[in-house]
């Protein structure tokens, strides 16, 4: 209800309003990229909760989280091969074109990832809350730790771009000349059901209570009994498997996997957060989807190099309007 009384604020912004009007006379003129802005913005969506999630609870940036999206791409990768050696001879997934071996390691790998991030945070970050550092060090911190996994990265798998074994596939045809990827559909359906069970999880389990409570105030869920520390370790788990879901969604739909491919994505993921409201898992989504939309929509008109452009100018406005995002607020975030 909260939400919703928000977005009507919003939509009552005339400003704003206007904005939005534009956003879908444009999405009318070619509504193929309002398509493929949705199915994008939805893997963005993905990727911005594990961030959103993160910061609302910890109260700091994790600059790491496009790294363990692209670690992640990198062991399922890993994993398919040596699991599975021949996979480059086995029959594709339907009309999809990645393998039916893809979908064995994916759980492999997000659980990786999650065990790694709760890792790093027993290593590093809880040792930097025991000592009251800063959010600004810790997140430098975590910047540190990015540059670290991605030199990792390099390391082991070199600087080559890479990819899953796949098989060339025709676009689905639907009408007003819109073609869409099968995978790029897949992967937006996999985004979609992983963020409602996320919610789900966070709003109707008491791992969820206690992760909000948490987050509102750690010192008094502590006094009423909640293990803040195991709790925490289980955000770092949580994050980490949305980072490397997202990661290797995002690996599929675009057929390629590089060392720098987390990098580019968190500009996109740190605007989504900060549009839909810090430490709003909700406008997460929201904010992915609408910077997914406004992304697409501007290369019908612009160079496509221009996106990041893009994805500030949308995050300035919103910012104008709205200082604490579109569901953003001062207080309980979670």
């Amino acid at each position: 209800v909260n939400s919703l009384r928000k977005l009507y604020i919003l939509l009552d912004n005339k400003i704003l309003f206007l904005i939005i009007i534009a956003i879908c006379l444009a999405s009318l003129l070619k509504p193929w990229l309002l398509i493929n802005g949705i199915l994008i913005g939805s893997l963005y969506s993905l990727g911005a909760i594990g961030l959103s999630l993160i910061y609302g609870n910890l109260k700091f940036a994790n600059m790491a989280h496009g790294d363990f999206m692209t670690l992640s791409a990198y062991i399922a990768l890993t994993l398919m091969m040596f699991l599975f050696p021949n996979s480059e001879n086995s029959a594709s997934v339907g009309p999809f074109t990645f393998k039916y071996e893809l979908l064995l390691v994916i759980p492999l790998a997000v659980i990786i990832i999650g065990l790694m991030a709760t890792v790093f945070d027993k290593l590093i970050f809880k040792k930097l809350r025991t000592l009251n550092a800063t959010s600004a060090a810790i997140a430098l911190c975590s910047l540190g730790l990015a540059v670290g996994l991605r030199g990792l990265i390099q390391f082991i798998w070199g600087t080559d771009s890479r990819s899953f074994p796949r098989e060339s596939k025709l676009f689905w045809d639907l009408p007003f000349r819109i073609k869409i990827p099968p995978d790029m559909f897949f992967c937006a359906v996999v985004a979609v059901i992983i963020a409602t069970v996320f919610y789900l999880v966070l709003f109707k389990t008491t791992l969820g209570k206690a992760i909000r409570a948490t987050s509102d105030n750690p010192d008094l869920a502590r006094i009423t009994g909640i293990n803040t520390d195991r709790i925490i370790l289980y955000i770092w788990f949580i994050g980490g498997i949305l980072a490397a879901t997202a990661g290797i969604l995002i690996s599929v739909q675009q057929a390629l996997i590089t060392p720098v491919m987390g990098w580019k994505i968190l500009i996109p993921l740190f605007a989504s957060v900060i549009v839909g409201g810090i430490g709003n898992p909700i406008g997460a989504l929201i904010g992915g989807i609408l910077i997914g939309i406004t992304g697409e929509l501007a290369t019908g008109w612009i160079n496509p190099s221009y996106k990041p452009a893009v994805y500030f100018f949308v995050l300035l406005v919103v910012l104008l309007l709205r200082p604490n995002g579109i569901l953003g607020s001062k207080g309980r975030q979670f």
